[in-house]
């Protein structure tokens, strides 16, 4: 199972890589309700609009967390937001293969959690690896990421020379 948060599922919707990746990923795709929330409950933009398409047709699942302790216990210890909190707390219970996520603060929890992640970044670079995407289509996508995610520069740049690279 792989658990996303709500910036990194939004971001991945509008590098236009969600069909993409929910064809290929080959594991249950969850979401606690919060970032369900987060994601489709208040604006109705295109991403929002094709995350909720994604949950109407049961690509993506929504969970409840029951562990509400430990959302509050990673909220208060990592400055998360509910719906992050909700995504470390569902993958602990659930013992999920991958989380999602894209902010530092989640990545530090996951990191001394032990759960393994990836962010909309890792997404493209996996798609692109797995013949998923043409050179061009995977370079167009990640103007796209780096349009409307908060990566810094470097990382950027590393990930269009990882794009660059493979033939």
């Amino acid at each position: 199972m792989i658990i996303f948060d709500a910036s990194t599922l939004i971001l991945i919707t509008k590098a236009d890589l969600l069909d993409l990746f929910l064809a290929d990923v080959g594991m249950t795709v969850a979401i606690p309700k919060e970032v369900g929330r987060e994601c489709c409950g208040f604006r109705k933009t295109l991403d929002a609009l094709m995350i909720q398409k994604a949950l109407d047709q049961a690509r993506i699942e929504t969970v409840a967390v029951r562990d509400r302790r430990l959302v509050a216990q990673l909220q208060a210890d990592f400055s998360l937001g509910k719906g992050e909190a909700e995504a470390i707390a569902l993958a602990v219970a659930e013992k999920a293969q991958l989380v999602g996520i894209d902010d530092k603060n989640e990545i530090n929890a996951c990191k001394l959690l032990g759960l393994a992640f990836t962010t909309a970044v890792g997404v493209l670079i996996r798609s692109r690896e797995k013949g998923l995407l043409e050179r061009s289509e995977a370079l167009e996508r990640l103007t796209l990421v780096a349009k409307h995610g908060r990566y810094r520069d470097s990382i950027i740049d590393d990930a269009r020379q990882r794009l660059e690279a493979r033939t």
